[in-house]
């Protein structure tokens, strides 16, 4: 049974030639608390009273990292998860404070699909507001969509498709000015941009920021699932209470019922045995390969379509779709965009100088079989 477990394993693709995902190889640190936690079940909180008080802990440090150590939330199952529930506090919130009747949030068009899910499950209107030259929301699209009706804007820091980070100093004076919740979705930036050199405020540093979406099995290099919520204070997190009975816990705020320990504790581990200097080592590697990356694609005349913000980075190409099912082919896994038409690079630990440099050799070959 084993022996065709691992044979299915191997049609899986190696991170060593993944240059798409915003996750990655778990830390080693991570995996040893996964397989100490693995029997876990924060939904009962009660058996599992070690596991709470480790989750809280975790939450103290990223609340700490964001410039709130008194931030409250929980670890779930990823950003999806972690969005849906701010927009659902947001929501419930305003409802007690104000009558309104069809709800709506504001968003960039670069918000990741799970804004739509959120809005069909939530029944909440999503309307997207433009971006500029620099493919950042433009806030006064933002305000121009804001009306009696809407529950919440939302800013992305470090958005899926270019890394971008939305002017989120600008969208908190707004959120301030029209008395509405700021959520910012920083599932992949919420570790990247604390430790980079150049400064961009988009946390609870902004007195607007009501609500932030970090996931540490992304940059945290804990193992999957381990997304995560923080919501400023308690009071948003009260919003989201049901009853729990039958538990040994009086009341969830969460989404899901069970929830692995597992992503509490790699989360915690590798942050603790790493810490904040540890952390800013990881993420100046990726932006140096990051940039060795860059360097190549621009020595082979592709135009990057932002000078990269963190370590994501996109080259126009009318041809991006076929360079794309070729290198798949090849199994080489990069992914596409498509306003304006180019590939997609997200440079995570696992993509070494050595796995860039491979890479390109083999993408020489492609584009010569595509000429």
């Amino acid at each position: 049974m084993l022996d065709e477990l691992r044979s299915i394993r191997q049609e899986d693709i190696s991170y060593s030639r993944v240059l798409s995902s915003m996750c990655t190889i778990p830390h080693p640190t991570a995996v040893k608390a996964h397989e100490l936690f693995i029997e876990t079940n924060l939904g009962d909180p009660g058996i599992f009273a070690g596991t709470w008080k480790l989750e809280q802990k975790l939450i103290g440090m990223l609340g700490e990292l964001l410039h709130n150590p008194n931030a409250k939330g929980y670890i779930c199952s990823g950003g999806t998860e972690a969005n849906i529930q701010a927009i659902r506090a947001a929501r419930n919130l305003m409802r007690r404070e104000r009558k309104i009747d069809r709800p709506n949030i504001v968003v960039p068009e670069s918000a990741h699909f799970s804004f739509e899910k959120t809005g069909d499950i939530l029944g909440v209107e999503v309307r997207r507001a433009e971006l500029d030259e620099e493919y950042r929301v433009d806030a006064g699209s933002v305000e121009s969509l804001v009306d009696e009706n809407t529950i919440a804007v939302v800013g992305i820091a470090g958005t899926t498709e270019l890394g971008q980070i939305d002017p989120i100093e600008e969208l908190s004076r707004l959120a301030l000015d029209f008395g509405i919740p700021l959520h910012v979705d920083a599932a992949f930036g919420g570790l990247v941009i604390p430790f980079m050199d150049k400064l961009y405020p988009f946390d609870f540093e902004l007195e607007g920021v009501t609500s932030i979406t970090v996931d540490p099995h992304k940059m945290g290099m804990a193992t999957i699932p381990a997304g995560g919520i923080l919501f400023r204070d308690e009071e948003f997190l009260n919003t989201l209470i049901v009853e729990t009975p039958y538990l040994t816990s009086r009341h969830q705020y969460t989404l899901t019922g069970t929830r692995p320990g597992t992503g509490v504790a790699s989360a915690y581990a590798v942050l603790k045995q790493l810490g904040f200097e540890g952390m800013k080592h990881i993420v100046d590697e990726c932006l140096r390969v990051a940039a060795i990356l860059v360097e190549d694609m621009t020595a082979l005349g592709f135009e990057p379509v932002i000078e990269p913000v963190m370590n994501v980075a996109c080259f126009k190409t009318e041809k991006a779709e076929k360079i794309k099912e070729e290198l798949y082919r090849r199994r080489w896994v990069i992914s596409t965009i498509r306003n304006p038409r180019a590939i997609r690079f997200v440079v995570m630990p696992h993509v070494t100088e050595e796995v860039v440099k491979n890479f390109i050799s083999e993408f020489n070959e492609v584009l010569g079989c595509l000429d």
